[in-house]
């Protein structure tokens, strides 16, 4: 909920610094913090903050535990879902192979090519490039098969891509063990659904890179690369604290490491239906604050793939209502308290928002302030024609 403006009340650390925080109706973008810690992560953090200790034997310690519960080989906690990518390129590239791995991302000599279908390019996807790499791109299971020779360091999936490619899952795993090449996947944005952390692995991917600071409410900083055991291996090699690696510079501290720990601790063994209830009944909340406003419509939907949790679209027919999405975007950002929604592109005339990083009771504030936007965007005709205040 927003803090009281309450002459009494102590300033907090961001308006110290001359800062606004937000209620985030929005979803888990690394842009807007990723999600909030439980208490008991950050408790955890702090007691991993009072001593010192083998940064190689925490990995491997707390590789192992989550390994075990995954059902993967081995674990590695790494300093986001990016430094995953590059960590698991660099291992296919590398092995653990020290003079390689001290002269990247100079590849030459080295298998120094992924393969990937041209559909699931994404601007993260320099993560990969970091290592040196050239990618190959493909659309079909003849070219992907054609491009695979003695320059394929590994083949790169986009999982949040699954259904823009013509090569599914589970055919582009088969493709990459016929040819005996490691397989990556990146799934950073896609827990939930919780089944995620285990159905990659089993469906044959060698390597599975997750972020650590959204659905599973780690430390902003943190990721995971699960996978087989000699490649998580090398990828620790290539990570901090190895000094001349091409992962010093995505260096994960003790606390991340004890702090992704606890969350994933914690995740899996949340009531995942019951947040999916809550977070449902929370749209509904705001959907119902807008109903019966001429104009206005809002729609339930869940994303595919990535952020595949209760979303609600707020859409407006821009042939009556003379207002546009940046007029209502800045006004909610601009309020008090301040929202902010779904940075994802849409059409002129939709917002989308999502529900799962709300705080309990703030779908009372965002269903208030959105209507009161309306209002002041529409003017008196925009009020609920029975008169009612589903927000109130």
């Amino acid at each position: 909920m927003a803090q009281s403006n309450s002459p009494t009340r102590q300033a907090g650390i961001y308006e110290r610094l001359g800062l606004r925080p937000f209620i985030n109706v929005g979803g888990s973008y690394t842009r807007y913090g990723g999600s909030l810690m439980a208490p008991q992560v950050i408790r955890a953090m702090e007691e991993a903050s009072g001593q010192y200790v083998s940064i190689q034997e925490l990995q491997e310690a707390a590789g192992q535990q989550i390994a075990a519960w995954l059902g993967a080989e081995a674990a590695l906690v790494t300093c986001g879902c990016a430094s995953a990518l590059t960590l698991g390129t660099a291992a296919c590239v590398t092995g653990c192979d020290e003079e390689k791995m001290s002269r990247l991302p100079d590849t030459r000599g080295m298998k120094n090519e992924v393969v990937l279908q041209k559909s699931h390019r994404v601007e993260y996807d320099h993560a990969v490039r970091n290592v040196g790499v050239r990618l190959i791109q493909v659309e079909s299971r003849q070219e992907l098969e054609a491009a695979i020779g003695s320059r394929t360091a590994m083949l790169f999936f986009l999982n949040m891509a699954q259904h823009r490619g013509r090569i599914q899952r589970r055919e582009f795993v088969e493709i990459a063990g016929n040819a005996g090449v490691p397989c990556l996947i990146d799934a950073a944005a896609d827990i939930p659904p919780a089944e995620n952390l285990r159905d990659l692995i089993e469906l044959g991917f060698d390597l599975a890179a997750f972020s650590g600071g959204k659905g599973i409410r780690g430390p902003q900083t943190s990721g995971m690369l699960l996978g087989r055991k000699d490649l998580i291996r090398a990828a620790f090699l290539n990570a901090s604290p190895n000094p001349d690696r091409i992962g010093r510079v995505s260096k994960v501290g003790k606390e991340e490491i004890v702090g992704l720990w606890k969350a994933l601790e914690l995740y899996l063994k949340r009531d995942h239906q019951a947040d999916w209830n809550r977070w449902e009944k929370q749209l509904q909340f705001i959907g119902a604050a807008l109903r019966g406003m001429p104009g206005i419509t809002t729609r339930p939907f869940v994303p595919v793939i990535s952020s595949q949790v209760p979303h609600l679209a707020i859409e407006w027919d821009d042939r009556i209502l003379k207002f546009s999405k940046e007029q209502f975007l800045e006004a909610l950002r601009q309020g008090e308290p301040r929202i902010e929604v779904s940075p994802v592109p849409t059409e002129a005339n939709r917002l989308e928002l999502s529900s799962w990083m709300l705080e309990a009771g703030e779908e009372i504030v965002v269903a208030r302030r959105c209507r009161e936007v309306l209002e002041d965007l529409v003017g008196p005709a925009a009020a609920p024609r029975d008169g009612k205040d589903p927000a109130g």
